[in-house]
């Protein structure tokens, strides 16, 4: 399945690319006539949900049938040299009719402006940003088994789109392995005159291949959005506030290894096995960090248990450090990538443990600026003398409110949690209408509940914080905004 689904991505290339076109035509259909239309078309359904994560069930399977009428159509005995390529280059040209039913995508339109080799190149690599609230909800037993027995074909590829669409970061063997499973089960059990027993059974075997798939997808997303770079320090950020006692180098260490299995293994084709990967990663984390109860009590447990117990781990309370200082002037504008204020993140989350690594991202991103601006001028030193003393009373105000907002969201029941925050901003804002009130209560609630949690969703929550600066900072400019 994973050379066949090689195949079908050639699919969505050849037309990009001229050289090499009785090649490509020749590897299609050399596997289209080797597994079949079902099998094909199974493939297309993974790759093509993967790659437009957004896109509907609708979508998927007009580009689909798309696909396979291509390979159908040009694989037949007697189908003309060109018919191929022919082909392909209208798939393209479908592509950019504002009547398409092929999967909407923001990038068509700028793809569409350009013509022949460039469009087709563009179009080629469009891909739709990962889902970062999941839509995926398993049915019970007698309802997959319903639906199964009502037209299996349609079940399957229902399931797949569902399924590859919601995990769309996942690794391409773990995707494979873990639907064919599935719908393996389904097929079992479902034909099984002890079907329960059968589905409960099964579940058991496949719940650490299910768990693999949802943190592989978890974490190549954060890997998506992030990059390297910022993936290195959200991880160093992540171990400081759950590990506050960890020494630095150690955490470092970690940051680093763990962001280096992610560029080993999300890639879109990777021969890495992810699993392996991430099991020698929690080894590393588990002889570090031993001394730490919590760390050592998930250590205990199998490596795909260990790494969920793991990344599931709330943040720790804080622990007595001494006062941090902010780095000197000199410091923070020495060349290179900023280790300094890096480092100084560090410790101020390490203080602030509580405080969401989301939160704690803004902060640095928003300083980053500040300090690279400065020190690009003419009097840097000056520059950021003068920004110092405004910084500290942001960064203490945007600290407080964020340890205050999910302080008390992680406290109180959601309905108890709403009524503080009205009466926390009618007494900090008397003079707005009650109406006003209950509108930016409401705006910071949807806030908590969705940021104010490990593992909050970073783009979203980019966006909602930002809100937050700019009403705190709607009075003066600010260097937090």
């Amino acid at each position: 399945m994973k050379r066949l689904i090689f195949v079908i991505f050639i699919i969505s290339l050849s037309h990009g690319d001229p050289r090499g076109k009785l090649y490509q035509r020749d590897r299609v259909c050399q596997e289209f006539t080797m597994l079949g239309t079902e099998k094909f078309s199974a493939a297309a359904v993974i790759m093509n949900s993967r790659k437009y994560s957004n896109a509907t069930f609708e979508e998927i399977g007009h580009l689909v049938k798309a696909i396979v009428s291509l390979a159908a159509t040009c694989c037949a005995k007697g189908a003309a040299a060109d018919c191929y390529d022919n082909g392909a280059s209208a798939l393209s040209a479908k592509s950019c009719d504002p009547k398409s039913p092929f999967p909407k995508h923001p990038g068509v339109t700028s793809c569409c402006v350009h013509k022949g080799l460039e469009r087709k190149l563009c179009l080629a690599d469009l891909k739709q940003p990962p889902k970062e609230f999941p839509t995926y909800v398993e049915q019970s037993n007698e309802e997959v088994c319903d639906a199964f027995k009502t037209d299996a074909q349609m079940f399957s590829t229902r399931f797949l789109y569902e399924y590859s669409s919601n995990y769309a970061q996942t690794p391409l063997p773990v995707i494979i392995n873990s639907t064919e499973n599935y719908l393996s089960m389904v097929k079992d059990c479902c034909t099984s005159d002890k079907s329960t027993l059968c589905f409960l059974k099964k579940r058991l075997q496949r719940q650490p291949l299910h768990l693999l798939t949802v943190m592989s997808n978890r974490l190549c997303s954060r890997f998506d959005s992030f990059g390297v770079d910022k993936l290195k320090f959200s991880a160093a950020i992540m171990f400081s506030q759950k590990v506050p006692s960890a020494d630095l180098k150690d955490v470092l260490t970690l940051a680093e290894q763990g962001t280096q299995v992610l560029v080993n293994s999300c890639g879109f084709f990777t021969d890495k096995n992810i699993e392996s990967e991430l099991s020698e990663h929690v080894k590393q984390v588990c002889h570090k960090l031993s001394k730490d109860e919590r760390v050592s009590t998930c250590c205990k447990k199998t490596s795909i248990d260990a790494l969920l117990c793991l990344h599931s781990m709330p943040a720790a309370e804080p622990i007595k450090l001494s006062k941090l200082q902010l780095p000197t002037s000199e410091k923070l504008c020495k060349k290179g990538k900023n280790q300094e204020l890096k480092k100084y993140i560090y410790e101020l989350a390490r203080r602030n443990t509580k405080l969401p690594e989301v939160f704690v991202d803004k902060l640095h991103e928003s300083m980053a600026d500040m300090v690279e601006k400065c020190c690009s001028s003419e009097n840097a030193n000056s520059c950021l003398e003068k920004k110092k003393a405004q910084l500290s009373e942001e960064m203490k105000k945007y600290i407080s409110e964020g340890n205050e907002l999910c302080g008390d969201y992680n406290k109180y029941p959601f309905s108890e949690f709403k009524e503080k925050l009205i009466k926390t901003l009618s007494s900090k804002t008397p003079k707005l209408a009650a109406k006003k009130v209950e509108e930016l209560a409401e705006e910071r609630a949807n806030l908590a509940s969705t940021c104010c949690i490990i593992n909050a969703p970073p783009v979203y929550c980019k966006e909602k914080i930002q809100k937050v600066i700019g009403n705190l900072c709607r009075r003066e400019p600010c260097i937090l905004q």
